[in-house]
């Protein structure tokens, strides 16, 4: 792979930030309807802990105190006091309570109420049923929203301790999946597409990282993912703004460091889908694009491009380098 600068595309993910910004901490997550008239337009919870979430990422988070507390003040208000809950249509409120609060952790902040909705799953059998059937693992993409959002929404609340880390690591070690490295529980492989196990587990992994935990199988990990990156078009990647380029380059380039297994395998399938991946990007109709203009599905993107800067030393130059946000706290 050759060095390319991707500066420009930077400034227009910059831009493409400050068009969605309402006022100091409040950002809309859309700019114009979609057809069938369900966007919420205005003030968003995805679009206010976006704009953080690039904004730091790309190495231009707001550094004015009074910008910092509008951010913080705007994301605290969407907090529900009684369940401790964030709410919005699009994702399962475990998502978006997880994902909202990630994002005040950017500003060393915290919520302002406790996620008294989900402490009952302190106790480690409820937590153990929690998985085992209120996650559904014939769709284990979005249903890894709750599994490893309630991860993070406890764990950044300071609800639950190191043996309460210990059980929820120790399930997933459990039911680690030897075929493909990701995981599933009383579903059977052959009836979902591993490409959506992969972004399930993608979650879950993050999870790990965060906490300094292995990956049961992770030869296995990179197999899939050299598998998935060989045809990425079969599997929707390298097609618009959204998370299955971060999933896929994420789960490879991070069990590439628990193994030496593959690694210049693994080290030229990351170079491969970088070169796609930017060419696809600088290709892009900045104003109209659907995907680039979606605050969620942008920030998507942008970790994939931080991912893959980390990933490949030397090969994809910025003025200020990127910075994946899952390096300093879980979940996206």
């Amino acid at each position: 792979m050759k060095t390319v600068c991707i500066d420009g595309l930077i400034n227009e993910i910059r831009n493409c930030v400050d068009t969605h910004k309402l006022a100091d901490g409040k950002y809309a997550r859309w700019l114009w309807q979609n057809k069938d008239g369900s966007r919420e337009l205005g003030t968003n919870p995805y679009g206010c802990a976006d704009a953080a979430n690039i904004l730091y990422s790309i190495s231009q988070f707001p550094r004015g105190e009074e910008e910092r507390r509008a951010f913080v003040d705007t994301l605290r208000s969407m907090q529900d006091e009684k369940s401790g809950m964030f709410y919005e249509k699009t994702h399962h409120t475990i998502h978006t309570t997880a994902h909202c609060m990630a994002a005040l952790e950017l500003f060393d902040a915290a919520p302002l109420y406790p996620c008294t909705q989900l402490l009952p799953l302190k106790d480690k059998a409820k937590l153990y049923d929690f998985l085992e059937h209120e996650v559904n693992w014939l769709d284990p993409w979005p249903q890894s929203h709750k599994g490893a959002g309630l991860f993070v929404a406890l764990t950044m609340t300071d609800a639950v301790d190191l043996e309460w880390k210990n059980d929820y690591f120790e399930w997933l070690w459990e039911h680690s999946d030897i075929e493909t490295g990701f995981f599933h529980h009383g579903a059977e492989r052959t009836k979902m597409p591993i490409s959506h196990m992969m972004a399930g587990g993608f979650h879950y992994f993050f999870n790990h990282e965060a906490e300094r935990r292995p990956y049961r199988y992770p030869e296995k990990v990179i197999d899939s993912c050299i598998g998935f990156m060989s045809e990425p078009e079969k599997y929707g990647m390298i097609k618009c703004c959204t998370f299955i380029d971060i999933d896929v380059v994420f789960c490879l380039n991070r069990a590439m460091r628990q193994t030496p297994y593959r690694f210049d395998e693994g080290k030229a399938a990351l170079e491969q889908y970088a070169e796609k991946y930017i060419e696809f990007m600088s290709s892009i109709d900045y104003a109209h694009d659907d995907s680039f203009n979606d605050l969620h599905m942008l920030f998507g993107a942008v970790c994939c491009l931080a991912e893959l800067q980390a990933a490949l030393p030397g090969k994809i130059l910025t003025s200020k380098p990127l910075r994946l946000v899952l390096d300093r706290r879980p979940f996206i």
